[in-house]
């Protein structure tokens, strides 16, 4: 249902708040490259700097300049679960096409926990939902067999996997056979996560080069790995420089720097290191994108 390329979208922020028209713009550039579906208010998207009213016109916004051409998939995943599931009630009246639910941070909550807190989220839910699992920055794994166990509710559709860990992905595609897709969550494991099974990915490099990585994504698909191994060799100086510090930081300087949006963070999050937007800079225009 959630395959190929999908972008976890920058949110962009003017003079204090939301830039609407800067969401218009991004949702615009990402469908005419062909982007497969929107992920909004995930990582990428700053969540966790929006308060409840933002983050429900965020994705009112998406969804009303998609108008149906893509799904768009809401981030509502929190450290709570009472507020994960009113954000997710909230992001489903504003019509969002599914939902994307990452493991609670901080609290470290225990498998069967984890199992507790998404079983919460699908009584509320009559869409899809992607299963977020980030350990690096949630501090809990959530574990291939927590992944079986889940996936035995047809609304579990997918799981964005960004453990790091290709053993992980491949269990995951093993207990759970063609009951889950398995989401690339990392720009730099996209070509591993599709050899051995992945559908797909939610990309942050999309956010910049949106046409490239549906057509890696898409040659994957189709089963031409010769080419889509050349295309991901081509694009890791892009995907590392993306990196250079916390994520959503480069993107979205880089996405300034495109002239795609204003350079605003909400902190803790602040702009980016002045030598290291000098190499995220120059990187850019080896991609002919300044």
């Amino acid at each position: 249902m959630f395959r190929g390329s999908m972008v976890a979208l920058v949110t962009p922020f003017r003079d204090g708040g939301i830039d609407e028209k800067g969401i218009d713009d991004l949702v615009a550039f990402q469908i005419a490259a062909g982007t497969d579906g929107l992920i909004m208010c995930g990582t990428t998207g700053e969540a966790a700097a929006l308060d409840a009213d933002e983050h429900r016109r965020v994705v009112a916004r998406a969804v009303a300049k998609a108008a149906g051409r893509v799904p768009v998939v809401a981030g509502t995943g929190t450290n709570s679960t009472r507020k994960t599931v009113t954000l997710s009630r909230n992001a489903l009246a504003e019509g969002a096409d599914g939902l994307l639910v990452v493991t609670p941070y901080y609290v470290r909550p225990t498998q069967a926990g984890l199992i507790g807190h998404f079983q919460a989220i699908l009584e509320v839910s009559e869409k899809p939902i992607i299963l977020y699992n980030v350990p690096s920055r949630t501090g809990v794994n959530l574990e291939p067999e927590t992944v079986a166990r889940l996936s035995e509710s047809e609304r579990v559709v997918a799981v964005k996997e960004a453990s790091g860990s290709l053993t992980q992905a491949c269990e995951i595609i093993r207990l759970c056979g063609e009951r889950i897709d398995v989401l690339s969550g990392d720009d730099h494991m996209l070509i591993p996560h599709m050899a051995v099974g992945a559908q797909g990915i939610i990309s942050v490099t999309a956010n910049v080069v949106p046409d490239r990585i549906k057509a890696l994504v898409d040659k994957a698909i189709d089963g031409e790995f010769v080419g889509a191994r050349k295309d991901f060799y081509r694009l890791m100086p892009l995907n590392r420089a993306l990196f250079l510090e916390t994520n959503p930081i480069p993107v979205k300087t880089a996405l300034a720097m495109m002239g795609k949006i204003g350079e605003a963070f909400r902190l803790p999050l602040c702009p980016m290191s002045e030598g290291l937007c000098g190499e995220l800079q120059s990187v850019l225009k080896d991609f002919d994108l300044l």
